[in-house]
């Protein structure tokens, strides 16, 4: 630390060169911040999957209803020991704008089913109770305002009540969250009673989008998923099961493969970061090579020289790594509310964080290891002579 006024006042040596240098880095990592936020939330429904939970849908389309009927055939299969089942509602509050997901589920299977749901018990019971309660992710009712014991007025996009009405309401039991950010991703979400919903809609009745299923165990998971569908083949509702993570990387793939896409566009960002910045650090060292020289005169090693030249290019990523992180963390909520709960809520993860420091670590060596064993070769001779 002793030297860290040193290297400030070696990076800062000109400042306008120096101020768009870390501009350029800062962007570089903006970029990386919010890419990787959304490469995380396409990809946060396969990290909070359970091994032990598998997806039942129709086989050849997932908006195929299956009647609510299996569910008590699937549970006698053996090797499963839960079943819960779940049907898209589609909602929108208040406006377009204001899109989100609503699911018509049993509220004791379901919430059974997903453990990492943190709900109080009492709220759990009264939704459990209550045919017209619903329990909503804590980030959407932060997002609107909404308050336990509230009515809670819904349009659905395509499930319409035996008056031709799309217009829903329901109360507010309760909210429900995680710690965990990759779950938190999956709370963006109001569950309803599936008893008032079906009695209430107009077609479809006694019919549900998908089944969830428990199974013992994670290393069975292909058998029973054979032996689920192999229970409904030849029937007017054939089915298709698969383990949960499976089900969401897939899901996610239908969009396109993020994760090629993210870092195609990342290697051009940084390789152009590299060109850039390795030759501002050159062109930096070149003009100092007297000062170095000099600093070799006063007693400096020609490793501590050497040191000094790659700590500057350290500084350098570190100042515009840190503020690019920053920035992208600082963009994320207006960003999440740009988007009216029509995509995953992003969010910059520990592990985003450990693979920009890593990333600024790799981009700093490479920058900075040239210029740093040209100052540990360099002779005072010489650099004093005029030789560079």
């Amino acid at each position: 630390m002793k030297y860290l006024p040193l290297l400030w006042a070696q990076l800062f040596r000109k400042k306008t060169r120096t101020v768009l240098t870390v501009l350029s880095v800062l962007v570089a990592f903006l970029l990386f911040g919010l890419l990787e936020a959304v490469q995380t939330a396409f990809e946060s429904g396969a990290d909070s999957a359970d091994a032990k939970r598998l997806l039942t849908t129709a086989r050849y389309s997932i908006i195929e209803p299956l009647p609510m009927s299996y569910a008590p055939r699937i549970e006698r299969v053996p090797g499963v020991v839960g079943v819960a089942y779940a049907d898209w509602f589609g909602a929108k509050y208040q406006n377009e704008s204001n899109a989100f997901a609503v699911f018509a589920v049993d509220p004791a299977r379901y919430l059974d089913m997903y453990p990492e749901f943190a709900i109080a018990p009492e709220q759990r019971a009264a939704f459990v109770k209550m045919r017209t309660g619903a329990v909503a992710g804590k980030i959407l009712a932060d997002r609107y305002g909404w308050k336990i014991g509230q009515k809670l007025p819904i349009a659905s996009e395509i499930h319409s009540k035996t008056d031709g009405s799309l217009d829903w309401e329901f109360d507010l039991v309760g909210l429900f969250d995680s710690d965990d950010p990759a779950v938190r991703a999956n709370t963006e979400v109001v569950l309803i009673n599936v008893a008032h919903f079906d009695e209430a809609r107009q077609v479809n009745r006694g019919k549900t989008g998908w089944y969830i299923v428990r199974i013992a165990d994670a290393e069975q998971a292909r058998p029973i998923s054979a032996d689920i569908d192999r229970m409904f083949a030849n029937s007017p509702d054939e089915t298709k099961t698969a383990p949960e993570k499976e089900f969401a990387l897939g899901f996610a793939k239908q969009i396109g493969d993020i994760g090629a896409l993210v870092t195609r566009i990342l290697f051009a960002v940084f390789f152009t970061i590299l060109i850039l910045t390795g030759n501002t650090m050159a062109q930096a060292i070149r003009e100092r090579v007297p000062e170095l020289a000099i600093l070799k005169t006063v007693g400096f090693s020609n490793a501590t020289v050497a040191a000094l030249v790659l700590g500057e290019a350290a500084l350098l990523l570190a100042l515009g790594a840190g503020l690019g992180m920053a920035a992208a963390v600082a963009l994320l909520p207006s960003l999440n509310g740009a988007t009216g709960g029509r995509f995953p809520p992003l969010f910059v993860s520990g592990v985003t964080w450990a693979w920009a420091a890593g990333v600024a670590t790799s981009l700093a060596l490479a920058i900075g290891l040239p210029p740093a064993l040209r100052a540990n070769r360099l002779r005072i001779v010489d650099a004093l002579a005029g030789h560079r």
